[in-house]
């Protein structure tokens, strides 16, 4: 397929884009190149010209629809987001700008294109809204997300998924657009901006600061490599159905507290302290965050029976691993990313 890619110098954006030239797509970048957005990710793919890259923001709808046109595009995937969920406390109305509006803007413009192409050629169009398991509230300790599961967005970033979601399937209802909408549980991986729980505490690990948990460290979260998800995202590109919502999970439920042990047993072995001590003594713990809740897991049956969706990674722990390795190996890329990189 012709792909327009939102958002593909992301974290997860960039693990879709090399599972997507594995398969032999052709794939256009389309990304603002925000904080959480860096070429470094992508570099090695375009310089070599396995895929093209235009910097612009996903509001800009006339600019989109231009590069639909131009580029014969059949699929858009929107991976563009504000993500961090402490980020649209302090700060909101970035997340409205980007998942709301920006979502808008690309199904208007998608909608335009969808339009004007022969009728052999819209019933193979696809949209694909990549949103979160966040929309679907909190969960006690018992039961999963699926897709059937009514939304209790909890934060302004779960509220802006939601929305992003209720309007790529209106467009389907309404205007016949092929949307589809994927949510997936946290993901983990190699080029993950250091804000989040997993390279965050990686770097400050290495670095030898304290390592944060919020409260207790008892809020559990249901963890999925970035491959894995990506690998569900074509799937739902190549087999399923428009109008539909899948669901993909890593099956690989940990709290906090475990995931943060986890890293610090990992790297005593891979990266020892000089000190000789534990990383596990940096852990301290900190004021909860506002409305956070407590657990989420998710069910992906259905993605496996409709799509075959199936998960390379065995266990969280062998894919934490290979992350860790992958920090451990690309300290440049972080320094590059967050500015710290010695001249």
């Amino acid at each position: 397929m012709n792909i327009l890619v939102t958002g593909a110098a992301g974290f997860i954006g960039s693990a879709f884009l090399r599972e997507a030239l594995k398969k032999k797509h052709t794939v256009h970048v389309y990304d603002a190149l925000t904080y959480a957005g860096h070429l470094e990710s992508i570099s090695e793919l375009v310089e070599s010209g396995q895929c093209t890259f235009f910097k612009g923001d996903i509001c800009n709808g006339p600019q989109v629809f231009e590069l639909l046109q131009k580029y014969k595009i059949n699929a858009l995937i929107n991976f563009a987001a504000e993500s961090h969920v402490d980020n649209s406390i302090s700060g909101p109305k970035a997340f409205v700008d980007t998942n709301i509006i920006g979502t808008f803007a690309l199904l208007e413009a998608a909608r335009q294109h969808w339009n004007g192409l022969p009728e052999s050629e819209k019933s193979a169009f696809r949209y694909i809204q990549v949103s979160t398991d966040e929309v679907y509230g909190t969960l006690g300790d018992e039961g999963k997300f699926h897709e059937e599961r009514a939304y209790q967005p909890n934060s302004p970033y779960s509220a802006s998924k939601a929305a992003g979601d209720h309007l790529a399937r209106a467009w389907f209802h309404t205007y016949g657009l092929p949307t589809l909408t994927t949510n997936c549980s946290n993901n983990y991986g190699p080029r993950q901006y250091p804000e989040k729980l997993i390279p965050l505490m990686i770097t400050y690990a290495l670095q030898g600061k304290k390592l944060p948990v919020y409260g207790t460290g008892g809020n559990i979260r249901d963890w999925i490599h970035a491959e894995d998800h990506s690998r569900g995202v074509l799937l739902a590109l190549e087999k399923g159905k428009p109008g539909e919502t899948y669901c993909f999970g890593g099956n690989s439920e940990r709290n906090n507290l475990q995931v943060v042990e986890s890293i610090c047993d990992k790297l005593d072995q891979l990266r020892p302290r000089q000190d000789k001590k534990s990383y596990r003594e940096l852990i301290s713990f900190v004021k909860d965050r506002a409305g956070h809740d407590w657990r989420y897991a998710i069910d992906d049956s259905k993605a496996q029976k409709d799509l075959g969706f199936t998960r390379t990674y065995e266990n969280f722990e062998q894919g934490l691993q290979a992350t860790i390795e992958w920090y451990l190996e690309n300290s440049r890329w972080v320094e590059q990313v967050t500015g710290t990189e010695k001249k």
